[in-house]
């Protein structure tokens, strides 16, 4: 009696705990969703067997006596009624565990995870619907997971869409992915747009091919911009041949020596990433042009991140400013004298991710290694957890119950949920793509475009001018 009193009180207790437990891994009701799919898998297959050891017994009986046919019959008829039971009490019991599991479970972090979701609504309501200019035929996968991010984009946000490319290749491009119906139907609803152009400038093509060829894809692109027919251009294709055609087509703004790319990066907190700049526009930099980066990161950091002050770091080897080469020691000393932004001194490489800076400045074949190598981490990371993960049965539920918290972790590394960098100081909106970009980094790309355009970056952009500064 004094055992079956312990285990009475001990119960109460461990469902508590059991319950506690629940709540803190959302994972739990996908388990059981995964274990009544598995068990609804194996019913099927029971009853695959049963049905095919009828057929052999229904074969065996017309050789045999009629009489042991029919007891054979019967046999595999009770047999069958058995796993036709036994499915469906897999398949209430499944239904029971998930609605009995998923009042218990409660995870904070999908509020976080759905915040961006609910950011994008709110803007979208207080926002006008705006054309931006796709360079269709530029990337590595181009036309077809750029258009299909195009349409994805337009069901999301208060966007329309200007696609720039060779029509018939666009065309075909898109029956083979089974969007063409869709794309009639956005063309219809007067929500995106056809332009013709001719071939793109080639990854391998020299930034200079752009004064040669003016119906090149990002040429016609920029045009539209120029023309005031596009509030923004997006391209994935040649990063180089887009600044030569940016600068020729829409110009630099007033002041601003040589325009620069700005890259988000991620951060402790995941509410405030850092903005790097260059990450690749000028590989040779003069600290003029670093401080003109400092200037434009610090208006971006202010209209787009909404960060009421911008604390500016200068990417260097230590925080000393006596640290670094002669290009880091004589910018520091521009930085350190400018009144219109906060500059925090310099920034080792392992300060970049801590959240202690919000605009990061380097040149940009330093920022370029730096953005390619934070590309990796994240791919990386996941293969060392998997690998870490231990195996057999226990492992598998583990893991299982991880799994949120892992995808989480992807999301906030992986470079194509950040799509683009702004390509700042030209005098218009322009986000330039990974050459790898599928479907989800235009998403993200053409997020970022109409956040900058709703904004009014341009407008506190071209303020710059007036710093005495620039005009000295």
């Amino acid at each position: 009696m004094g055992k079956e009193t312990a285990q009475k009180i001990n119960k109460p207790r461990a469902i508590r705990r059991l319950v506690i437990w629940y709540k803190r891994n959302s994972a739990v009701t996908s388990i059981v969703d995964t274990a009544a799919s598995s068990a609804a898998t194996a019913s099927n297959v029971a009853g695959n067997v049963v049905s095919g050891a009828g057929s052999v017994v229904t074969t065996a009986s017309n050789v045999a006596s009629n009489v042991a046919g029919n007891v054979a019959g019967n046999v595999v008829s009770s047999a069958e009624s058995v796993v036709n039971t036994a499915s469906s009490v897999v398949s209430n019991a499944s239904s029971i565990a998930k609605n009995t599991l998923q009042p218990l479970v409660f995870d904070p972090l999908k509020r976080l995870q759905n915040s961006d979701n609910i950011l994008d609504k709110v803007e979208d309501i207080q926002s006008k619907r705006i054309w931006i200019a796709v360079d269709g035929m530029g990337g590595d996968y181009a036309p077809g997971p750029i258009l299909e991010g195009c349409l994805e984009a337009i069901s999301r946000f208060p966007i329309n869409i200007k696609f720039v490319g060779k029509i018939d290749k666009v065309k075909d491009a898109a029956e083979k992915i089974g969007i063409a119906e869709l794309l009639e139907n956005e063309i219809n609803n007067n929500r995106l747009e056809l332009i013709d152009s001719g071939e793109p400038i080639g990854m391998n093509e020299e930034a200079t091919a752009v004064r040669k060829r003016k119906n090149a894809s990002i040429n016609v692109a920029m045009d539209l911009v120029r023309n005031n027919k596009a509030e923004a251009v997006y391209s994935a294709g040649n990063s180089g041949a887009m600044m030569a055609s940016a600068i020729f087509r829409i110009g630099r703004l007033k002041g601003i020596d040589r325009p620069a790319i700005g890259a988000l990066f991620p951060t402790r907190d995941q509410t405030r990433p850092v903005l790097v700049l260059d990450v690749g526009a000028n590989t040779d930099c003069k600290p003029s042009y670093l401080h003109q980066f400092a200037l434009l990161g610090n208006i971006y950091a202010k209209d787009v991140l909404q960060v009421k002050k911008p604390r500016i770091g200068l990417l260097n080897i230590g925080e000393e400013e006596c640290k670094g080469n002669d290009l880091s020691l004589k910018t520091f000393e521009l930085l350190s004298s400018e009144k219109s932004f906060d500059f925090g001194g310099n920034c080792e490489g392992r300060d970049v991710l801590s959240g202690s800076f919000d605009v990061v400045v380097c040149d940009g074949f330093t920022g370029n290694i730096l953005l390619k190598f934070l590309e990796s981490v994240g791919g990386v990371l996941l293969d060392i957890l998997r690998s870490e993960l231990p195996r057999g049965r226990r492992g598998k539920v583990g893991s299982a119950f991880l799994r949120s918290n892992l995808l989480r972790i992807k999301k906030r590394l992986d470079h194509a949920e950040h799509g683009g960098a702004l390509l700042l100081g030209v005098n218009g909106i322009c986000v330039i793509g990974h050459g790898s970009s599928k479907s989800l980094s235009v998403v993200s790309a053409l997020r970022l475009a109409h956040s900058a355009v709703n904004h009014g970056v341009m407008d506190n952009l071209n303020q710059l001018q007036k710093l005495q500064v620039l005009n000295s």
